[in-house]
């Protein structure tokens, strides 16, 4: 019992009841988003869509998702955090309803652009809330629990999606939008506003040449222009390539191996399987070691699992390298948050975080895109490469590492010899 309780307090204890209010409206709204999973088979089977107006509406999805990101960062720190959640929540709710008893092609595609837009905006506000709230020696652990009720919750959808296609695909986007509602009721429920007003623009002491002494009312460019921020943005970027050969390359690989879709749903699910069963136990495993030895490592993992595939002929092969790219992407995942949150001057958490999320949908089209051609032109050496450029990646973080911890000390600095801003009272539950 004492090592169950130890271990208990490694993984959750000592985070604020706000905390766990969001995860709770996190889990939920995982859950229960899975409407659009199921997008394209919707525009085929039940609206008579061909398969190039279906990948057309697809992708418009994914375009309202990359804009829903960057207005997301801005609303969150200039509405705030909770205002933000609850209007991309109500907002998503609608469009579900409306998407249900949607019958021209051209509506669809209209309103899966907006769905796009509205279910990314809470990505940042999510995490900046839980930045606002979370003792800094704590994210690492808060983190962790985000990406585990992330992965749990899409592990729900899919099951639950299944289910609701068979039997209606009206009910499938009416119970998506309940969901929604649901998560956003514990949201205006529990969690209160962690966006800290501040007073006038208040100029920082002079720090180094990545504008730390600016004003502190900046906008998107200063992420923009912060250069510590965009090569972690950019090491970021290479492991969601890497992590969205699953998705997009590996089916390929599997069916010229002679492995049907059976085989990659076995796959697929064994990553889902070992995150949710193994995720809560990585604090204990990595809060010893420095942040960016840790990236290191599991994008090393990453590459190495898919370099494997090179020599992939079987189910064996491929499930054994699962293991090994699912290890990394959750060792990677607390420090990853735990960085953006650091690098992130306070009055831009929002802001620096939707930039941060536009490399899911930047990776999201080149993994295919590019992918495809290598594996057409080279075959299995396409794995190969992927595997070089993970290893060259986990260099980056190594070399990366030392200066931008320097960076992230000036900050903290800098923030210390701030006032205290007018009404900074957060509630933590």
């Amino acid at each position: 019992m004492h090592a169950l309780r130890r271990w208990w307090h490694d993984t959750a204890g000592g985070l604020p009841a706000t905390f766990w209010y969001l995860w709770a409206g996190l889990l939920i709204n995982r859950a229960g988003a899975f409407a659009m999973l199921f997008l394209s088979l919707y525009l085929t089977d039940a609206r008579g869509a061909s398969e190039s107006v279906a990948g057309t509406v697809v992708g418009a999805y994914g375009a309202g998702g990359a804009a829903g990101a960057l207005l997301g960062g801005v609303l969150a720190d200039r509405w705030g955090r909770r205002a933000t959640l609850l209007a991309a929540h109500l907002a998503t709710a609608a469009l579900m309803v409306a998407l249900a008893f949607s019958r021209p092609l051209l509506l669809i595609a209209a309103l899966s652009a907006l769905v796009g837009v509205v279910h990314s905006m809470p990505s940042p506000a999510f995490v900046a809330a839980i930045v606002d709230v979370v003792p800094a020696q704590r994210r690492s652990r808060a983190f962790n629990l985000q990406f585990w009720a992330f992965n749990l919750g899409m592990a729900v959808a899919s099951l639950l999606a299944g289910v609701l296609a068979e039997a209606s695909f009206t009910a499938l986007f009416l119970v998506d939008a309940a969901a929604t509602l649901t998560a956003a009721a514990v949201i205006a429920w529990k969690v209160p506003e962690t966006l800290r007003r501040a007073g006038p623009a208040t100029p920082l002491p002079p720090a180094d040449q990545q504008g730390v002494g600016r004003s502190r009312r900046q906008g998107l460019h200063t992420a923009l222009t912060d250069r510590n921020f965009l090569i972690f943005v950019g090491l970021t970027f290479v492991l969601a390539v890497l992590t969205l050969q699953t998705s997009t390359i590996m089916p390929l690989a599997m069916r010229a191996d002679g492995l049907g879709p059976s085989a990659y749903g076995v796959v697929v699910a064994l990553g889902g399987a070992l995150i949710v069963l193994g995720q809560l136990f990585v604090p204990r495993l990595i809060d010893r070691h420095r942040k960016d030895v840790v990236l290191a490592v599991s994008t090393a993992l990453l590459a190495v699992g898919f370099g494997v595939l090179t020599v992939a002929d079987g189910l064996g092969v491929y499930l054994g390298a699962a293991v090994v790219w699912t290890v990394g992407s959750m060792l990677a995942a607390p420090p990853n948050a735990q960085i953006n949150a650091d690098l992130a001057p306070p009055q831009l958490r929002a802001r620096y975080q939707s930039v941060f999320y536009l490399t899911f949908p930047a990776a999201a089209f080149v993994a295919p895109t590019l992918g495809g051609v290598s594996l057409q032109h080279l075959g299995d050496r396409h794995w190969l490469i992927v595997g070089g450029l993970g290893l060259l990646a986990a260099l980056g973080h190594l070399l990366a590492g030392p200066p931008r911890d320097r960076h992230v000390d000036t900050l903290r600095r800098a923030a210390d010899r701030e006032p205290a801003p007018r009404g900074d009272r957060v509630q933590t539950g």
